[in-house]
């Protein structure tokens, strides 16, 4: 833990999970994943992270849902929030940033360009 800033990763495939945390944790941060939508707020809530990724379409509770939730109370309303999703629509994309997140990337993405957007956030402070 430490001084290393904190990511919250809300992805259902672990494959995906497991690479997305090997490179950022390569880069330098600690990081935790949460398999649904449901476990990632518990896990944002508790902990507080400096940033989150949050997939779209995941069992128990969409990303959407999450960012409404994360967007619409006080204590975590601030921390940046990145969406990664195969729905690439420009509907879904202008609604993850009209609900409050700070980037969206489609899959398939680069682990090393999502790497660098975390980077890039959290050095501008979200």
């Amino acid at each position: 833990m430490g001084d290393r800033q904190l990511v919250v990763i809300a992805e259902d495939e672990q494959q995906i999970a497991d690479l997305i945390r090997f490179k950022l944790e390569k880069s330098g941060y600690e990081v935790i994943w949460g398999e649904n939508g449901k476990l990632a707020l518990e896990l944002v809530s508790e902990r507080r992270p400096d940033l989150v990724i949050l997939d779209v379409m995941m069992p128990v509770m969409d990303g959407f849902e999450v960012l409404r939730l994360l967007k619409g109370d006080e204590d975590t309303r601030n921390i940046p929030v990145i969406m990664l999703t195969a729905r690439g629509m420009e509907a879904d994309v202008l609604r993850g940033f009209d609900t409050g997140a700070v980037d969206y990337l489609t899959k398939p993405f680069s682990v090393s360009e999502l790497a660098a957007r975390v980077k890039s956030i959290l050095a501008r402070g979200g």
